[in-house]
């Protein structure tokens, strides 16, 4: 079993006095105007993801207010196309998978990481012949990361000969590191795209393709699954092609959600264009309470949240972004975003013992706190929609 991290050791009085100053530093920087007058370039890319959901709706709901970024999102189709679309001048901002985010600092470290996307959020689904092995409850909230579907796993592999195959977005995915630990707490092995004397061998697959993936194999006879983000399991669901076996909140714990996609800066925007990121990342962080108020309430709220996401991405049914928002399960939650340390460093170890990523990093020096919001951590209902500090309505 892994070590449990423990929580930074700062009093909670200091925190919350930490979190205020770092929040005023950016009501601050956002009531001065751009040195030019000119709102400047912010471009961001997200994959499609619920992940991502609060980045869209901030462009989609926020874009016009915003004073001194001209937020701009661009779609690729995986991790691995955000690391290498990321390296291009162009770029401002991106929304990676932590392990990933960790590998490129060790690399280059010419970004920080300024804060999370979400927390929770993925999923494994098995497909049906996968499944005739574990015989999953009907009901979700009852399925969980247990023996049951474990031993179905092992039966599974044993008698077909040869490992399991489960899709994952890349191996330096959070999705891995989640997949390892559920794996290695049972007793099961994993190999990362190879492993012939291994229960599981985990094989790359972009979270579009991961529905028509576990078709595919089930097609050829072949039991498998995908570990993905959200909503792409209830998309599977859904078609008819395979059932969630579990979410990752139940196997990796942390407290108000374990860490996977965060908020990458690169220095020079951080340096050149202070203003327009704290800004973006304002307005994100008041999606994500939209985003919670609305999962919440249901009918007109929710109905354009999922207007707002299926602009970006139309694959996403707007029962599967429902089934994913779903506040009895609570399977992906976009509070608390700020910087959280010991969630990455829990992220961090897990990775670094799967092989998943080759050293850990210095996440002092990776993180940069001082675009921390108070808004992130309040409750849905007592927040108003944010503006600029310093501005009057311009609705």
């Amino acid at each position: 079993m892994d070590t449990p991290v423990s929580i930074r050791s700062r009093r909670p009085a200091e925190r919350r006095v930490t979190v205020a100053a770092r929040a005023a530093l950016t009501a601050l920087l956002l009531s001065f105007n751009t040195a030019a007058g000119a709102a400047q370039v912010v471009h961001a890319l997200f994959i499609p993801l619920a992940d991502h959901y609060a980045a869209l709706v901030a462009y989609e709901k926020y874009r016009g207010r915003m004073q001194h970024a001209d937020f701009r999102l661009e779609r690729v189709n995986g991790p691995w196309l955000v690391r290498t679309r990321f390296a291009d001048p162009d770029v401002d901002m991106a929304f990676e998978v932590a392990p990933m985010a960790m590998d490129m600092f060790l690399e280059q470290p010419d970004f920080r990481w300024i804060g999370l996307m979400h927390r929770d959020g993925n999923a494994l689904a098995v497909n049906d012949l996968l499944d005739q092995f574990i015989r999953l409850p009907d009901q979700r909230s009852q399925r969980r990361p247990n023996r049951r579907v474990a031993e179905g796993l092992r039966q599974a592999r044993k008698l077909r000969g040869h490992p399991l195959e489960i899709g994952l977005p890349h191996p330096q995915a959070t999705h891995t590191a989640v997949l390892y630990k559920f794996l290695k707490d049972h007793d099961l092995s994993m190999g990362v795209e190879y492993g012939p004397d291994k229960d599981v061998v985990t094989v790359r697959v972009s979270p579009p393709e991961a529905p028509r993936f576990i078709k595919r194999q089930g097609s050829r006879g072949v039991p498998s699954g995908f570990e993905q983000s959200l909503p792409w399991a209830d998309v599977a669901e859904q078609m008819g092609l395979g059932r969630i076996a579990w979410y990752s909140k139940d196997v990796v714990r942390w407290p108000r959600g374990h860490v996977e996609c965060i908020i990458l800066a690169k220095d020079n925007a951080i340096a050149e264009k202070r203003a327009a990121v704290a800004e973006v990342v304002r307005y994100i962080h008041q999606a994500g309470i939209d985003i919670e108020a609305a999962r919440r309430e249901g009918g007109a709220p929710l109905d354009e949240i999922i207007a707002m996401i299926r602009r970006h991405i139309p694959e996403h049914t707007p029962r599967a972004i429902r089934e994913s928002l779903r506040p009895d399960l609570n399977v992906i939650n976009y509070h608390h975003l700020n910087v959280d340390k010991g969630g990455l460093r829990q992220i961090m170890d897990l990775s670094v013992e799967a092989g998943i990523i080759p050293a850990p990093v210095d996440i002092d020096a990776f993180a940069d706190e001082s675009f921390a919001t108070d808004i992130t951590d309040a409750e849905p209902a007592s927040v108003s929609p944010a503006r600029p500090a310093g501005s009057d309505s311009h609705e």
